[in-house]
């Protein structure tokens, strides 16, 4: 093979990474959307925050479910195939919500999405060793995960800010169009991927057996059910609570995506040798950052510096999480991905339920406070598992 040759293939590569990664960052994207747009989509249908909250609840938890059935499902069929449904798929529950002509079609929009994550999430996972060199396998699962926390951390203020100046509808259009391109992109770069590794229901349930996992398993689902059960309502709390416009609201949001960055980066050294001890840390500033709120964020400045510490918290989570399940299964990757995957989402809409149940009987403050409680056990948990990669 010609050094030319050689050149163009791992561009290749390097190509069917980025298009997998921009399919993340669609996805999670989409998934959050809603959270910056609650109110506005509320008003508009005529529903309450609470309610409104099921557009959180429903992918994940439907994310969770299809992780395992739709792997286990097609575990024989072309994975490149798989990634295009799953992508096609997306496109069109973007679709149905832009059009929604009542609150029941973005429910139906949100099934599509839950499909998809739980779906296209765990394929994607373990495709990075198939694109690039043995070498650069690492640096190439990096750069696919790198699209959880800068679509975690991004989707909520883009979509706020879009909705902002051209309604809630528009953001929908817009996922809409990326999620198309995206669609091009991976038919366009990523080559045939005839399934190496099926994964099977036996698998995942040894998996589970694992002390090391079902901690895995338990502090994700504290962590996620912390965090959710309160950002999903962030905005109602800044609305009620701090009193800022949306615009300010906007942009207090941009600020808390950019620590999320940040505190992804600063974790994912230390994540890679100490991953309990790392979690540790960032569940301890995640509850000090939502215990404070209610008393320290009634001031848009005091609301900034804490959405600060809680993005940097935050921001460890997915990369904490995933390095604990894949240290615990080394041998089976895509079972991890499939246990990851919906651990974490089945906490997202459960976390989301449990703050609209608050929101619903209580208030924004109420929700802040339960959630910081929620974290300092998570704390707790991975103080006394130990600071070890194991």
């Amino acid at each position: 093979m010609s050094a030319l040759t050689v050149t163009n293939t791992r561009r290749g590569g390097w190509l069917a990474v980025v298009s997998v990664m921009l399919g993340i960052f669609a996805i999670v994207t989409t998934e959050i959307l809603p959270i910056g747009l609650l109110t506005s989509i509320g008003a508009d249908l005529s529903i309450s925050d609470g309610t409104a909250g099921l557009m959180m609840t429903m992918p994940g938890l439907l994310a969770a479910a299809s992780a395992p059935i739709v792997t286990v499902a097609t575990a024989r069929v072309d994975r490149g195939r798989m990634l295009r449904a799953f992508m096609l798929v997306l496109t069109l529950a973007n679709v149905i919500a832009a059009a929604a002509p009542g609150y029941w079609a973005v429910l139906v929009s949100r099934v599509l999405v839950g499909v998809t994550i739980g779906g296209f999430w765990s394929i994607a996972a373990g495709l990075a060793e198939r694109f690039v060199p043995p070498g650069s396998a690492a640096r190439a699962t990096a750069v696919i995960f790198a699209a959880v926390p800068l679509g975690s951390v991004l989707g909520v203020p883009a979509g706020t800010f879009i909705g902002d100046i051209a309604g809630w509808r528009t953001a929908f259009v817009v996922m809409a169009a990326l999620s198309g391109l995206v669609l091009v992109a991976i038919t366009v770069v990523v080559p045939r991927l005839p399934a190496e590794q099926v994964t099977r229901m036996s698998v995942l349930r040894n998996m589970v057996r694992r002390r090391s996992t079902r901690a895995a398993l338990l502090v994700t689902f504290l962590m996620v059910l912390a965090h959710f059960g309160t950002y999903t309502y962030v905005t109602p709390f800044l609305e009620q609570v701090t009193h800022v416009s949306s615009g300010t609201i906007t942009v207090i949001l941009l600020v808390y995506g950019a620590a999320g960055i940040a505190g992804n980066f600063l974790a994912g050294t230390r994540a890679a040798q100490y991953p309990r001890a790392t979690f540790g840390i960032s569940a301890g500033l995640l509850a000090a950052a939502t215990l404070l709120l209610p008393v320290a964020g009634t001031t848009p400045a005091g609301a900034v510096a804490l959405l600060v510490v809680w993005g940097l918290a935050y921001g460890a989570v997915p990369v904490c999480s995933q390095t604990w399940f894949t240290q615990s299964a080394r041998d089976t990757p895509e079972a991890a991905s499939v246990l990851f995957t919906s651990s974490f989402q089945a906490t997202i809409g459960l976390g989301a339920l449990a703050g609209g149940a608050v929101v619903d009987h209580a208030s924004p403050s109420a929700v802040m406070v339960l959630g910081g409680c929620t974290a300092l056990l998570v704390a707790a948990a991975c103080a006394r598992l130990g600071r070890g990669p194991n």
